[in-house]
């Protein structure tokens, strides 16, 4: 009956945690401690990287000619952009268009050791570049674009350029879509203008026959006949009656040339209004963005956080070497019974 007691007891105190730390503090000590030296040791042989960081608000993207030409103003163009304007630069930023520049620009490829002869070298540097930039909304609606080297200058490097190449990015797209635009216009613009030019001409051929107000003339020689007729002039009346002929011969096709070329001024109006709003958008270079903060070159190395990996390490060592030793004290017990 003793004995069970015993053995209830000690199986009680085996099981508690603090117990078995006790009874091996020696062991854990010496094995988290050895643990503790192994990581300060191997921390040192990670590359050490500075952080650099821009911080920038995306504009509103709304044409600039709109702005200098139209009566009502639809937007602010000094404006900071909605939140969907800096998910679209985001979008810029992490395209390959800039990431390609960037690479090709510092040569990232012997930065990051990695042969362009590879196999999968592109998917290798594109994960070791994300690994290294990144950019991020913030919670006031700004873009950070954070990027890690082992060089503090090449990291502020980076990181501008990555700015600047997103707006030139941004610029090059609003340009290119601003230029379809203009081209359009300016053929329509054209186009309209040789109509107008044929009818011009058209309207002259019938001004040098004598056909230059029909509506005026033909009202004019109407009263003039009524007069010679009521005064008794059969003569003058039939030659009235010969140019009201005239007239008539070719009025319809003068009133019809004339509303042409009246409709096709206001037609023209339209056209080189649009013009020149799609001629300013092309020529414009407004930036896509607002920058708060440039770059500047770290003097702390952000990465690795040595203190860190040693007390990770020495908290996991010191955890396992617990769980280890309640897995080989239950195994000793299953045996003795």
């Amino acid at each position: 009956m003793n004995n069970q007691g015993n053995n209830s007891e000690e199986s009680l105190n085996s099981s508690n945690l603090l117990v078995v730390v006790f009874k091996w503090r020696k062991h854990l000590f010496l094995v988290t401690a050895a643990a503790a030296i192994i990581a300060a040791a191997a921390s040192f042989l990670i590359t050490e990287k500075y952080k650099s960081t821009v911080v920038l608000f995306a504009s509103q993207q709304h044409s600039f000619g709109e702005q200098l030409l139209e009566d009502v103003k639809k937007s602010d163009v000094l404006a900071y952009g909605e939140e969907e304007d800096a998910e679209r630069l985001m979008q810029i930023i992490n395209s390959d268009q800039v990431r390609g520049r960037i690479i090709e620009k510092y040569n990232l490829w012997e930065v990051y050791d990695i042969a362009k002869t590879d196999r999968g070298a592109n998917t290798l540097i594109g994960k070791e570049y994300n690994e290294n930039v990144s950019a991020d909304l913030t919670r006031f609606g700004s873009i950070e674009i954070t990027v890690l080297d082992a060089s503090p200058e090449r990291a502020r490097d980076i990181a501008n350029d990555i700015a600047q190449l997103t707006d030139s990015v941004s610029n090059q797209m609003r340009s290119d879509r601003a230029m379809s635009a203009f081209l359009y216009a300016k053929s329509s613009l054209e186009l309209l203008q040789t109509e107008i030019k044929i009818l011009e001409d058209s309207m002259q051929y019938l001004q040098e026959k004598g056909v230059y107000s029909y509506k005026d003339q033909i009202a004019y020689l109407t009263e003039q006949y009524g007069t010679a007729i009521v005064e008794g002039h059969p003569d003058r009346a039939q030659e009235i009656k010969v140019q009201m002929d005239f007239l008539s011969k070719y009025g319809t096709r003068y009133k019809k040339i004339e509303s042409e070329i009246d409709g096709g001024y206001e037609k023209m109006q339209i056209l080189r209004k649009r013009y020149d709003l799609m001629k300013i958008d092309v020529e414009s270079d407004i930036s896509s963005h607002l920058v708060v903060d440039k770059a500047a070159a770290a003097d702390k190395k952000s990465y690795p956080i040595r203190w860190l990996i040693v007390v990770v390490s020495a908290m996991a060592t010191f955890v396992f070497g617990v769980v280890v030793i309640l897995v080989r004290d239950n195994i000793e017990k299953l045996k003795k019974a």
